[in-house]
């Protein structure tokens, strides 16, 4: 299949990205904000141009959509049947603070629906990847891979959720839900934790981007779980608007 076949150069340019990554990490880097007031570093600058080239380098005729370069006009991206979609750092304000859970993301979409995903946790030596039909997997400090899979249903679920977007909408989701246990984690590695077997539904009922969860998005999906909006639709991507709905993303 076809990703298949590309997925080991795709996880290369990942960890080339998350490398660079680490480097400004570990150093005295200093944070600008854009116009939205969101933070940027260097390493998001400097990941987003690892990424570009390395993907152009698997294959010059899938276009490229990044966080860092995502003012292609919906004129141009409607045509797009399949893409690249980046977010060379996920978890800014987790980088700033330092708390080692940001990740580097690439995933591939296709009509709509995230086929391949590498997520790579650069602070924590930590890499998941999954593909359409192929099953996920997870790379451990010690460079052991280890096959994932969702975890049976269970009466109390644990919720993964982001200390930085923890919101009253989100409180209330999770109160509805019952009996539960609350577990902390940054960017998309709540997805992550999902696919695992570690947590159990992930719901964001606040404002994020498609390039914030497409590689998180295949990588859980490909090991059993699914991504939704509260309306149980399936959670898409390449839409002119390039926020996503409300989502809920859980396993088993």
């Amino acid at each position: 299949m076809y990703y298949s076949s590309i997925l080991a150069d795709v996880i290369k340019v990942a960890d080339e990205a998350s490398e660079r990554v680490l480097h400004i990490y570990e150093s005295d880097f200093k944070v600008s904000y854009k116009e939205d007031e969101s933070p940027l570093t260097a390493a998001d600058v400097a990941s987003h141009e690892v990424i570009v080239k390395g993907l152009r380098n698997i294959s010059r005729d899938i276009p490229i959509l990044s966080e860092e370069g995502a003012d292609i006009p919906w004129d141009e991206r409607r045509h797009w049947s399949r893409f690249w979609l980046v977010d060379p750092v996920d978890g800014t304000k987790e980088f700033t603070q330092r708390t080692g859970e940001f990740t580097v993301n690439i995933g591939l979409i296709e009509d709509g629906e995230p086929v391949l995903g590498v997520v790579i946790v650069p602070a924590l030596k930590e890499a998941f990847w999954g593909v359409k039909g192929q099953g996920a997997h997870r790379r451990d400090r010690s460079g052991r891979v280890h096959e994932l899979r969702v975890a049976e249903s269970r009466s109390t679920r644990r919720v993964v959720a982001s200390k930085n977007h923890l919101n009253a909408e989100t409180k209330a989701f999770i109160e509805q839900l019952g009996e539960h246990e609350l577990i902390q984690a940054g960017s998309s590695l709540k997805f992550c934790r999902i696919a695992e077997g570690r947590a159990d539904i992930y719901p964001r009922l606040g404002p994020t981007s498609e390039w914030d969860t497409a590689a998180a998005h295949a990588v859980l999906s490909a090991a059993g779980g699914k991504v939704h909006t509260l309306d149980g639709k399936l959670l898409r991507y390449g839409k002119e608007n390039l926020l996503n709905p409300h989502f809920v993303a859980e396993g088993g």
